[in-house]
């Protein structure tokens, strides 16, 4: 059997193969050890779609007959490159940029609200609280709880008047 190479690109035939009606029919009758049980290809047909599935490694062709090889989705995942994964405050933020969910490490979470505080408010910017809510409701469900969060932690207050917002001083 002629395994598949172990590229990055190794994937393409197997979803190629699997994209195939007639080699996933095939495949589903010998993963379910009823090859023939329902006659809808021709023997050219059936032997193509057994040709396509053996060089994308998804069946190994041998005695008694054809069999899966399951192994190649390891293979296959193995060799993908594999994503950063996002550290510090990231790994709290979607890729678009909003919270995905709160941090349970104090230090974690006064880190990811420090930045949100400065990625809506700017030093010496004063914003009434519908402002406020505005920018924050870009970065969170919840603006309500976080503007709570933001000034809880004592990084946003409020001015004396109650209704608008800003920066704490450092």
């Amino acid at each position: 059997m002629t395994m598949p190479d172990a590229s990055p690109e190794a994937w393409r035939p197997v979803i190629a193969a699997l994209g195939d009606p007639a080699a996933r029919r095939v495949f589903a009758e010998i993963a379910l050890d009823e090859a023939g049980a329902a006659p809808a290809l021709s023997a050219s047909r059936r032997r193509h779609a057994l040709d396509r599935l053996i060089a994308a490694g998804l069946v190994a062709d041998g005695d008694p007959g054809p069999t899966l090889d399951t192994a190649v989705f390891s293979r296959v995942l193995a060799a993908a490159p594999r994503a950063a994964r996002p550290t510090g405050i990231h790994r709290f933020l979607r890729a678009d940029g909003r919270i995905d969910r709160y941090p349970s490490a104090a230090s974690d979470r006064r880190a990811l609200l420090e930045h949100i505080a400065h990625a809506v408010l700017s030093p010496g910017d004063v914003v009434d609280e519908r402002a406020f809510g505005e920018r924050l409701a870009r970065v969170s469900d919840d603006a309500a709880a976080l503007r709570r969060y933001l000034v809880d932690e004592g990084l946003v207050e409020r001015t004396r008047a109650g209704s608008e917002y800003a920066l704490a001083d450092a």
